[in-house]
This record gives C-alpha cells, sequence and structure tokens, in this order.
C-alpha cells in the first residue's frame, strides 16, 4: 500500500492523547491486535518520543509505518501487518517468547545457572 493510498483508505482512529511511550504502546497493541491486516491505523499521539518510537516499534512488531499523516499535527499512520509478529501483552515493546514459555532472558540465565549447578 502507497501513501497515497493509505491516505484515501478507510482507517480506524486511535487517540493515544498525551501518554507517555510505554502506555502509548500498551494502547496502540490492544486495539490493533484484533484488526484485519491492511487496515491504515490514524493514531493520535502527543508524545515527542512518537515519532522516534513508533518507527521502531513498527520494525519490531512487522506493521507497516507510513509517518505522520499531513493534515493534521501528532497524528500518525500505520498498517496493520498479516505477519505481525506477537509481543507481549503486559510488554509489547518486547517480542512474545516463541518456545512456548513465557521466560525473561534474565529466567533463563537463572535457570541454566541451576541446571548447571545441579549437574555438577
Amino acid at each position: 500500500m502507497s501513501l497515497e493510498e493509505a491516505r484515501r483508505a478507510d482507517r480506524v482512529v486511535i487517540d493515544g492523547g498525551d501518554r507517555s511511550c510505554g502506555e502509548l504502546l500498551l494502547v496502540l497493541h490492544r486495539e490493533m491486535r484484533d484488526l484485519p491486516p491492511g487496515t491504515v491505523v490514524e493514531l493520535i499521539a502527543h508524545d515527542p518520543i512518537a515519532p522516534i518510537d513508533l518507527p521502531v516499534w513498527c520494525h519490531l512488531t512487522g506493521h507497516r509505518y507510513l509517518g505522520p499523516h499531513d493534515a493534521a499535527a501528532d497524528t500518525y499512520l500505520i498498517v496493520v501487518s498479516a505477519k505481525a509478529r506477537p509481543v507481549r501483552p503486559d510488554r509489547p515493546w518486547h517480542l512474545a517468547p516463541t518456545t512456548g514459555h513465557d521466560d525473561t532472558p534474565a529466567d533463563l540465565e537463572q535457570q541454566t545457572h541451576r541446571e548447571t549447578q545441579e549437574s555438577i
């Protein structure tokens, strides 16, 4: 989808308001997770870091960041991807574990250390 096509497409508006990055991504993830692929999201976000965080989050998750909307300040366009990578619902700035376990790197390191100690 080109930027011009996205500008003409039907959109879902998500108002992130004055939320900071972490809160904004929680809202964005929650609202986007059930949208069909190809949906254009018009995100309203007043956080001054949003222009930096949103492209990075889209790169992480596989959604397509189209950038700021020309017509309105603090409004950004994102296209929902069919191949979006799942993220942790409580921390959408982290990819979901692919092992079937909800372990964090620190948990895995501690588990490996315990297993090593037990085998000695």
